[in-house]
């Protein structure tokens, strides 16, 4: 079972930029689908990203524009640039593919 691994959450000032990495444990080649998702306190988690194994994205409408999700097969990565952070982007960020979810980095955007 290939095992999720985020990283580059922290602490940002609104309107800063943080880039997320999940790195897989073993090839990404067979996800079809790769997404991030993210939850804040009392709320349920939601999808921010999605990218298709051919390269096509879509993104939840508070983000787009800011957020660009992108994978990289050889690397067995894939990243989200977060751009223009908002405090409402405040949350844990987790990595999903196929049924695995990774443990989640919190991403903090506070004055």
């Amino acid at each position: 079972q290939v095992q999720l691994v985020e990283s580059g959450g922290g602490l940002v000032q609104p309107g800063g930029s943080l880039r997320l990495s999940c790195t897989a444990s073993g090839s990404i080649v067979s996800f079809i689908y790769m997404g991030w998702y993210r939850q804040a306190p009392g709320k349920e988690r939601e999808l921010v990203a999605l990218i298709t194994s051919g390269g096509t994205t879509n993104y939840a409408d508070s983000v787009k524009g800011r957020f660009t999700i992108s994978r990289d097969n050889a690397k067995n990565t894939v990243y989200l640039q977060m751009n223009g952070l908002k405090p409402e982007d405040t949350a844990v960020y987790y990595c999903g593919a196929g049924a695995q979810w990774g443990q989640g980095t919190q991403v903090t955007v506070s004055s």
